[in-house]
């Protein structure tokens, strides 16, 4: 299991996820932070991973 590390967009602290299977293709997750609890989409791409608040597009 790899783990990647993830800012959260509201509390800009750090936290670490594991990613899912590589499976092709981008992949997004509904996630509560780890730190303020508050919601947001996790997207996971050729092995990075990134977070966004729920308003982005």
């Amino acid at each position: 299991m790899e783990l990647v590390s993830v800012q959260c967009p509201t509390c800009f602290e750090w936290f670490e996820i594991a990613l899912p299977e590589a499976g092709g293709g981008a992949v997004e997750m509904d996630y509560d932070c780890e730190v303020c609890c508050r919601p947001m989409v996790i997207v996971v791409h050729d092995g990075e991973a990134w977070a966004k608040s729920l308003g982005d597009s």
